[in-house]
């Protein structure tokens, strides 16, 4: 007999379209994630009707099952049921008409690369956080039980700097995954941008030529934008050598020749072009969360799970990310971003308090402890937001009022914390004790505001 993950599996599998209709399927935290021949085979409501299923997504070109924190025992039964394996390439129907490029096209094909190419990464950023978060409170600016000078303050520190300091060779590698190019030469390209010698000629200013192309020498260390560039370039320059040299020297040509066209396009364009990006990019938003961090803050507070639920988080998250590692700290978007995962707590209990029926509300409570414990917001949203639709008000009620909170204090998040449970909240340490308490402050109003607000709106009804 059939286990329940088991029995999800084959279910999904079914309705999708069966293993012929797939092309890759990967998972996240709670999602399957679906790469499909025919995307509109599923139906979204005979999805959501299997038990154990949370409910569904179309982003990014992707078909997205959300089933919860038990989703990697149903993704391995899955692949095990259709005898595949995660983000195996199955051979398309070439004789079909392709999609035209239209701007949606273009922007899902962004979207799915950014989340292909970051969504990988999270473990080492939320490890390195942690490492940070230890040297900023058991250091001399808080508690001061680490010395400076000490051993394992040394070592948590540049633990926790590798995290950020190695994005070329991380996204080099999720990258280039990502586009089915070779993840070792995404990596090998990471590795030269940030090579100790190419290092020195930064520091030292020294001119340099590629191929006699002046290069201008940039540090592409904790950088994204230049990589993510450089990699979907790389992707057709290996598809093109991959299919036009002579199979005896295959092996050998290939990453040869793919390198040596990508060494001027990388450190002569693309990098630099990146790198600018990234800059401006960070300079916009730190001059923004200046003057009028307080009301992006709020806005983004209001408005971001429901960028999650879209996917668009993505962008958003690739500049926490730079913003951070490049700047030391974000005035706006992880701020808004912090409180927005309290708020789904603070909405989770709004219900559970204001819901009559026992079964609903103990649902409502563990929705609850899965929030703000496990950091999973997909049951709260889904068993709760979309299925009463008004709470979803008091969640954007709580997760506004915390980022204009924290907005208006002038509170800085100096370490990227992707996580959405109450841990969230030590993205403010590294600052001052202010700092850290007017954040946690941002976030426990977020919890009440929302609570109250979902209260209020729904205590009169029973489970409507």
């Amino acid at each position: 007999m059939a286990n329940k993950n088991e029995q999800i599996a084959s279910e999904v599998l079914a309705a999708v379209g069966g293993k012929d209709n797939i092309t890759g399927v990967t998972h996240c935290m709670t999602r399957l994630r679906f790469n499909l021949k025919d995307i509109s085979i599923p139906e979204d409501q005979t999805v959501k009707a299997i038990k154990g299923v949370m409910g569904v997504a179309r982003s990014g070109g992707q078909y997205q099952v959300i089933i919860g924190t038990n989703v990697d025992k149903v993704y391995r039964h899955l692949c095990e049921t259709a005898g595949i394996k995660g983000e195996v390439a199955i051979t398309e129907n070439l004789d079909q008409p392709k999609e035209p490029l239209t701007l949606k096209k273009i922007g899902g094909n962004i979207m799915a690369y950014l989340s292909g190419s970051l969504t990988p990464i999270i473990p080492v950023v939320l490890a390195a956080a942690i490492f940070k978060s230890l040297v900023a409170v058991f250091g001399p600016d808080m508690l001061n039980i680490m010395s400076p000078e000490g051993d394992l303050y040394k070592l948590f520190t540049f633990v926790g700097d590798a995290g950020y300091y190695f994005f070329p060779l991380l996204i080099g590698y999720t990258a280039a995954k990502k586009l089915n190019a070779s993840p070792v030469l995404g990596i090998f390209l990471g590795g030269i941008m940030i090579h100790p010698t190419f290092m020195a000629m930064v520091d030292e200013g020294t001119p340099f030529t590629v191929y006699g192309i002046p290069v201008s020498v940039q540090n592409y260390a904790s950088t994204i934008l230049p990589i993510l560039l450089s990699v979907w370039v790389m992707s057709y320059i290996e598809k093109f050598f991959k299919k036009y040299t002579p199979d005896a020297i295959k092996v050998l040509a290939v990453p040869f020749l793919t390198i040596a066209i990508m060494l001027p396009i990388s450190l002569c364009a693309l990098g630099p072009l990146g790198s600018f990006m990234g800059t401006y990019i960070c300079a916009g938003i730190l001059w923004f969360g200046e003057n009028f961090g307080f009301v992006g803050a709020a806005i983004i507070g209001g408005l971001w799970e429901f960028l999650v639920m879209s996917g668009m988080h993505h962008v958003m998250i690739a500049q926490m990310i730079q913003m951070v590692a490049a700047n030391g700290y974000d005035p706006v978007v992880t701020l808004g971003a912090a409180s927005a995962s309290m708020s789904v707590a603070g909405m989770c209990l709004g219900m559970a308090l204001a819901l009559r029926d026992k079964e609903e509300k103990s649902l409502g409570f563990s929705y609850l402890v899965a929030a703000i414990i496990g950091g999973v917001t997909e049951p709260g949203l889904y068993g709760i937001g979309f299925k009463y639709r008004k709470p979803f008000i008091g969640m954007v009620a709580g997760g506004a009022a915390g980022g204009l909170y924290a907005g208006l204090l002038g509170v800085k998040a100096y370490v990227m914390v992707p996580v959405a449970n109450f841990l969230a909240l030590t993205t403010y340490t590294g600052g001052s004790a202010a700092n850290v308490i007017h954040g946690v402050i941002s976030g426990v109003l977020a919890i009440v505001v929302a609570a109250v607000v979902t209260y209020i709106l729904c205590r009169e009804k029973k489970a409507a």
